[in-house]
């Protein structure tokens, strides 16, 4: 007898079961300047690797607002978080035995203040890339897709 796709599936992710997956929210900043959209990248505190500021799901936040507290601990930006997921994306933590993936939400948030002074900002590097040229600097293609294809008037507020 055939199964079916669910029991197909690795045990942890099959419906109805405890599985090992794990969310985490991230921050798109963006902004215009000069009539050109930005994206702003911090490097990971590790591998220096760019990445948009993201992190876990915390206690009477929205993801949206979650993901806004990221983007001011990390890249010490802050503005408008827009409670709408412009996409989504996996990625396993290396450090982790079991490699249980991660499924990221990426929001939106709208960078109006530029600080000087951030908790991370000893950790980690911040830039602002074009849009196309951020997207060039990430690793996971889902989230490469997300970015360069952000549109920022095509928001629902």
């Amino acid at each position: 007898m055939a199964k079916s796709p669910a029991q197909q599936l690795p045990l942890r992710f099959r419906t109805g079961r405890k599985t090992d997956v794990r969310a985490q929210f991230a921050a798109l900043c963006w902004r215009i300047k000069n009539d050109q959209l930005q994206i702003c990248l911090v490097t990971s505190r590790n591998s220096q690797r760019w990445i948009l500021p993201k992190g876990w799901p915390m206690h009477k936040q929205t993801p949206a607002l979650a993901a806004a507290t990221e983007a001011m601990e990390e890249a010490g930006v802050s503005g408008d978080a827009i409670d709408h997921c412009v996409g989504v994306y996996t990625y396993s933590k290396p450090l982790k035995v079991d490699g249980a993936p991660i499924v990221v939400m990426v929001y939106p948030v709208h960078v109006l203040h530029v600080h000087s002074k951030w908790p991370e900002k000893h950790q980690r590097r911040r830039k602002w890339f074009s849009a196309k040229k951020a997207a060039k600097k990430l690793s996971e293609p889902q989230l490469k897709h997300i970015v360069a294809t952000f549109a920022p008037h095509k928001l629902r507020k």
